[in-house]
């Protein structure tokens, strides 16, 4: 994946990656520019108390860069279905600020089990929410409803059913000017929002087509343990469930789909596409496909190819092209060209000898801002819900077979995630007599 940071050292690590050793998220500590008031008088002002729901790789991450963004936030509770998860990244945090007065979670603080985020999130000011991605709605919904700000990671739901919870509750933060950000991190990313005021102020015209891509040789398996109980088997390898994941179409490659989205300022109408299971068949991959192609028509007109695969030894590409009406662009060479391929901007040209922020930091250090300032309220709930639909829409477009348009993925009745589960509850998708999982069949799988 490309979710990244930079340790103390400047060493690159995977941003999901669990942190095992002193190295955790600060890229942006000194790249970052944004002002805060309450730094000329610390001793003056409300200490933030942060809460951190998920304590794998990037719920540590997050908490670090949360706690980095702000000089008086404070680390109060943390919350995970899983104790050993929850201890190990409190460690992590403690050995990254090596003493300093950032981390209080004591003991009576540290929640486990389902409901588990409710207790954390009574306690804080602010809340990280970094669970595999099919709790996000309802961890989302109770926070906003006990008025808490609010940093979630991609995707926000698994479901349509779960995208519209999200978008209610996004309604409400707005009414009651609470700041949401959405880890999708392309949005405070420098080069993006730079190509992206270009492309606003005509340089390549009206979009009309694109190809998005996130081609890579997979991630991690978690390998079924000894006495585990199918639901705890699960909720570990919760990449390869879609209750929990909902594919790598939506997992991973939706930073690509919803930078389309962003550029073209527009959400799909329909889509259509294919996909499989070619190279990842085994019984440790459940039931997502290792391969999705989908391509999605707008409003305007324009249609992107999108692409996403997970098998090793094959082309990697991470990136987003567009063609418009006078030029076009590759957001990874930073170039934008005319028609004739002549070029009209090119941003390491630009920013020749400049060092740009951590977008991952810069995330959260402009919802402390937003926080403090109460000038500005930052709202990305509704795109990100609204991006989360649009590669839901892909996997049923390639699940299926058949055209998804919008509407009908919007008002869906598929409902992944259960109501109330507990550690006696089935787990909502369950194997055969011989450990496999039912895999969607194009022509045969269909979506209401």
């Amino acid at each position: 994946m490309d979710d990244q940071g930079t340790n103390k050292k400047n060493d690159s690590v995977s941003r999901r990656s669990f942190v095992k050793t002193t190295g955790l998220v600060t890229g942006g500590l000194l790249a970052s520019s944004i002002p805060f008031e309450a730094m000329a008088q610390t001793g003056k002002v409300q200490k933030l108390k942060l809460a951190v729901i998920g304590c794998g790789g990037r719920g540590t991450g997050a908490a670090v860069q949360a706690l980095t963004a702000d000089p008086d936030v404070e680390l109060v509770a943390m919350a995970d279905a899983f104790k050993d998860r929850l201890e190990g990244s409190l460690n992590a945090i403690q050995e990254h600020f090596d003493g300093e007065r950032k981390i209080n979670v004591k003991e009576k603080n540290r929640f486990v089990g389902f409901d588990a985020y409710k207790n954390a999130v009574d306690l804080a000011d602010v809340v990280v929410l970094a669970t595999p991605p099919g709790f996000r709605p309802l961890h989302f919904e109770y926070a906003i409803s006990q008025d808490k700000h609010v940093f979630m990671e991609k995707p926000v739901a698994t479901d349509p059913a779960g995208v519209r919870r999200v978008l209610k509750a996004a309604k409400l933060a707005k009414e009651k000017q609470l700041n949401v950000v959405v880890g999708l991190q392309r949005h405070y990313q420098k080069k993006y929002t730079t190509i992206y005021d270009q492309i606003q102020q005509g340089a390549m015209g009206k979009i009309v087509s694109g190809q998005v891509y996130w081609n890579g040789g997979g991630v991690w398996v978690r390998p079924r343990q000894e006495g585990q109980s199918e639901l705890e088997y699960q909720m570990r390898n919760w990449y390869y469930f879609n209750w929990l994941c909902g594919d790598h179409i939506l997992e991973q490659h939706i930073h690509n789909i919803d930078v389309a989205n962003w550029f073209i300022g527009e959400y799909p109408t329909m889509a259509q596409g294919m996909g499989g299971r070619e190279v990842r068949t085994g019984k440790d991959h459940g039931e997502i496909f290792d391969h999705h192609f989908v391509e999605f028509t707008y409003p305007s007109g324009a249609v992107i190819s999108s692409q996403c695969r997970h098998q090793k030894g094959c082309h990697n590409r991470v990136d987003e092209a567009f063609q418009g009406s006078k030029g076009g662009v590759v957001i990874s060479k930073g170039i934008i060209t005319d028609l004739s391929g002549a070029e009209k901007f090119n941003y390491s040209k630009l920013n020749e000898g400049q060092h740009d922020p951590n977008p991952y930091q810069v995330e959260h250090d402009r919802l402390f801002a937003a926080i403090r300032s109460k000038s500005e309220l930052l709202a990305d709930a509704e795109n990100g819900a609204k991006s989360t639909l649009a590669a839901i829409m892909g996997r049923m477009a390639t699940y299926s077979g058949d055209i998804i348009t919008w509407d009908q993925a919007l008002n869906s009745n598929l409902q992944l995630v259960p109501d109330n589960l507990n550690w006696n509850s089935e787990a909502p998708t369950l194997p055969d007599a011989d450990g496999k999982y039912q895999i969607p069949i194009p022509g045969k799988t269909k979506f209401s």
